[in-house]
């Protein structure tokens, strides 16, 4: 059974710095990312982590600077470091796990995504 748990939100406050973190466990997977929904928007790419063949990293622009996504392979977790947290930040963090690999896998689509987690909460205070 494959299960993705992330943990790690909480409140802070604009300026601050936090780390979420998602254990995955149940089978393999070729890449991770974080995706992230505020109140009455749609759920959208923030970062991902793909280790087929080499370890490559994707961010969304808007967030290229201050969140960086990691990997502990002897954990299977990856993690999200926000550094500067903004009040726009506030939302419910998704990790997913995917499969795909190659030219053809385009890691910002939520399409290429099987396996979601149940979300943790991050709210920014300004």
């Amino acid at each position: 059974q494959v299960q993705l748990v992330e943990s790690g939100g909480g409140l802070g406050q604009a300026g601050d710095s936090l780390r979420v973190s998602c254990a995955a466990s149940g089978r393999t997977f070729n890449a991770m990312a974080w995706f992230r929904q505020a109140p009455g928007k749609e759920r959208e790419f923030v970062a991902a982590l793909s280790w087929s063949g080499s370890t490559t990293t994707y961010y969304k622009n808007s967030v290229k600077g201050r969140f960086t996504i990691s990997r502990d392979n002897a954990k299977n977790t990856v993690y999200l470091q926000i550094n500067s947290l903004k009040p726009e930040d506030t939302a419910v963090y998704y990790c997913a796990a995917s499969r795909c690999s190659g030219p053809g896998c385009y890691l910002p689509s939520l399409a290429n995504y099987y396996y979601w987690g149940q979300g943790t909460q991050v709210t920014v205070s300004s």
